[in-house]
């Protein structure tokens, strides 16, 4: 399947794009086009260095020569949620009972689509190769590069890496870290929990991807762009899903398809989507 050519493709909403694609408006029709392969990535890292450490699961689909991701807190998959998903067609997953599953059948059929890449909007961005701490940090600098606002402002950051805080910090902004789970930062910052509560006292918005898949995005979207406050994506999960919503709500996304940099020591590409560089 050959991408689609012209300008990006936009959606209004995640559900007006997920309408599209079940019109059949973005490519083939989703109900010809099946999973072939569908498996789950588990990881538990603790960086030399630091104090904690944390647990990663990722459900990944493979549509032809594109793989769709959408990352759970670990253990929430349930049995059989794998096999199911695999022989489906598009279609049938889109509206699976499991939001997770959702998302990453529509990330694989979008990045079968639309694969990342210039012609599709996106700017490729080299990750040396390194030590996950090393490339964790790579990708943190090109990831905060995307957030337009001036020294001193302050970043409401919802998926606390804590990476991502020290390129914040380096760039001389504050933060609010927000993640459901709550907790502290690796320096004994109090994580809140209220995403919605905390925007508007902030300048700008740093989310991961993985709103897509614990339904917090929607409301994350619409709040921003109703405020006028820019919002920045980083997206393992949904890579190719939320490039699509720029302009409606999102203002950048870095976007980090399946293999992740914590999989491999070798160099590595993102795609940066949006912002101004």
């Amino acid at each position: 399947m050959t991408a689609l050519t012209g300008a990006p493709v936009t959606a209004r909403s995640y559900d007006d794009l997920v309408g599209r694609v079940l019109a059949g408006d973005l490519g083939p029709d989703p109900r010809t086009r099946r999973i072939a392969v569908a498996f789950t990535t588990r990881q538990a890292v603790r960086h030399e260095g630091r104090g904690s450490g944390y647990r990663n699961e990722v459900l990944s689909l493979r549509l032809a020569e594109a793989v769709g991701s959408c990352a759970v807190e670990p253990g929430e998959l349930p049995d059989g949620a794998v096999e199911d998903c695999v022989g489906a067609d598009i279609a049938r997953l889109l509206e699976h009972e499991l939001p997770p599953v959702r998302v990453a059948a529509l990330d694989a059929y979008l990045m079968h689509v639309l694969p990342h890449g210039p012609g599709n909007g996106g700017r490729p961005c080299p990750l040396p190769a390194g030590t996950s701490l090393e490339k964790s940090r790579a990708r943190a600098r090109s990831v905060v590069e995307l957030i337009d606002v001036a020294p001193g402002a302050s970043v409401l950051v919802v998926g606390v890496v804590n990476s991502l805080l020290e390129a914040l910090r380096a760039r001389g902004l504050a933060y609010v870290p927000c993640d459901l789970k709550g907790g502290t930062t690796e320096w004994g910052e109090p994580v809140r929990t209220d995403a919605l509560a905390e925007l508007e006292r902030c300048d700008a918005v740093l989310a991961s991807g993985m709103t897509l898949g614990n339904g917090s995005f929607e409301p994350l979207r619409r709040r921003a762009r109703h405020s006028g406050i820019p919002l920045v994506m980083f997206a393992q999960t949904g890579s190719a899903v939320l490039p699509r919503l720029i302009g409606s709500g999102v203002t950048a996304v870095c976007a980090e398809p399946y293999p992740f940099f914590w999989l491999d020591g070798g160099p590595g590409t993102i795609h940066r989507y949006g912002g101004v560089l």
